[in-house]
């Protein structure tokens, strides 16, 4: 599964390049996905509202078993 994770969240790392953030995959442990944010996002006000409307939501879209994404 976490190959597939890394491949979803290649697909979401430009938009978030664009703002001057990134992204980093930590671990993938019985459905729970930790990434940490980075750059611009790390200190972001809406950095909880990407990572739930957009990193979350895109993830479960793409792969049912995902149960949740935590930032580390």
């Amino acid at each position: 599964m976490k190959e597939k994770v890394e491949q979803v969240i290649s697909k979401i790392r430009p938009m978030l390049q664009a703002d001057g953030g990134d992204i980093e995959l930590v671990s993938v442990e019985e459905g729970v996905v930790k990434v940490r944010l980075q750059g611009a996002c790390a200190g972001c006000p809406g950095a909880q509202m990407t990572l739930r409307m957009g990193v979350e939501k895109q993830l479960k879209k793409e792969i049912p078993e995902v149960k949740r994404v935590e930032a580390v």
